[in-house]
């Protein structure tokens, strides 16, 4: 008789209000969790909002339900679930293993749903620093603070909630959080075996990038809370200096960071992409830039960081950013203080001496860059751990 743990589970449902096209950590992160589970022959489906003229063509099941779109968050959309009747019939003819919610949210919810209905295990990942995007948007503290606790009493209802990294456990305590967390890495789908010298040559060349021109790279929404504004600044302060800058992505604030980036008079040194959903097309931006630049304070695990890593581009981020704690400095990416001045001097610094950004770029494809197909094998035990102490 085989062992509790080579056995399948029945299907585990991955519920997310984020998912292609949009194109954002946690979407991909979904994306990859349901696509590797699904390589290893474990039953899995994906549920998640509608999104209007998109049909979907993976090779596990997506279920869609109701959405609208969120006034100035576009693309993202507002999911109504437990009023989809489709989803709810959908939903009742499937035997659930295990639910995973990767947000507290409309999918959130609805996960927990099933998980109460079928007397299953759920498991919640955090990924977000959900304050902050709060308040941006909701100019109101009690508000705010009602809505934190929402999430609070959300993630006190799952069996195990799951961090990407172990700092991100700062964030959920400062919420009011106080159960037990366990930290399961995510992955990253742009490591290989390939050597990357020659990709990275490619790369340039296609791109049209001169060969002595350091090229730097944002990958990522293009909202004030990624600190775009004191990139900027800081590119403006070194604006004597040859080198290319991209920013690939889109949110809220494009018009208006593309109007500072006029008035710094930088316009002609930095280039926006806008979103790039062909991931082979955004792995060769990786591979192109010398170093990624990633000031945010706001994001909790970022898996740009990781697919720039597995392209040999080391990071420079702030100091004291839940971010930060990924890299060693000097060694496999770079930190600084979190004003323009700073950003300024260590890229001077940086800029001027190539071999040591070249040594942090092959270091860091060593020590932070992990596949998900390594990740997924202990995301199936943790699920199988879970589902025999339920049981």
């Amino acid at each position: 008789m085989a062992a509790y743990y080579d056995q399948k589970l029945d299907t585990v449902g991955i519920f997310n209000d984020s998912f292609p096209p949009i194109m954002d950590g946690v979407s991909l992160t979904a994306q990859n969790y349901a696509y590797w589970l699904h390589q290893k022959e474990q039953a899995v489906c994906v549920v998640t909002p509608r999104m209007p003229d998109y049909h979907d063509v993976e090779s596990y099941p997506v279920y869609r339900y109701s959405s609208f779109p969120i006034f100035g968050r576009k693309p993202y959309r507002l999911g109504f679930p437990e009023m989809d009747r489709t989803l709810q019939s959908d939903m009742n003819t499937i035997q659930f293993g295990l639910v995973h919610a990767h947000c507290p949210f409309s999918s959130g919810n609805a996960a927990l749903d099933i998980a109460r209905s079928q007397k299953i295990p759920m498991v919640a990942t955090f990924h977000s620093k959900y304050r902050d995007d709060f308040e941006q948007s909701v100019h109101c503290k009690l508000i705010v603070k009602f809505m934190i606790h929402k999430i609070i009493r959300f993630y006190e209802k799952a069996n195990e909630v799951w961090i990407p990294q172990a700092s991100v456990e700062e964030t959920l305590r400062e919420y009011g959080y106080k159960g037990k967390v366990e930290v399961v890495a995510n992955g990253n789908d742009f490591d290989s075996d390939v050597p990357v010298l020659p990709v990275k040559v490619q790369a340039r060349h296609e791109l049209g990038v001169a060969d002595k021109i350091p090229v730097l790279l944002f990958v990522g929404q293009l909202i004030w809370e990624k600190n775009i504004e004191m990139i900027i600044q800081s590119l403006a302060l070194i604006n004597d200096l040859a080198f290319k800058m991209y920013f690939v992505g889109a949110g809220y604030a494009a018009a208006d960071i593309k109007q500072l980036v006029a008035d710094a008079g930088l316009t002609d040194k930095i280039e926006f992409t806008g979103i790039i959903a062909d991931r082979e097309k955004l792995k060769q931006y990786y591979a192109a830039a010398d170093l990624f630049l990633f000031p945010s304070t706001y994001d909790t695990w970022a898996l740009v960081i990781h697919e720039a890593a597995a392209l040999q581009t080391p990071s420079l981020l702030v100091n004291d950013s839940t971010i930060s704690k990924t890299i060693t400095d000097n060694v496999d990416g770079f930190l600084c203080e979190n004003t323009p001045e700073a950003v300024a001097h260590r890229l001077r610094e940086l800029l001027s001496n190539p071999e040591l950004i070249k040594s942090a770029g092959l270091r860091a494809s060593q020590t932070i860059n992990r596949t998900w197909e390594s990740v997924t094998d202990e995301v199936l035990d943790r699920y199988k751990h879970l589902k025999k102490r339920m049981k």
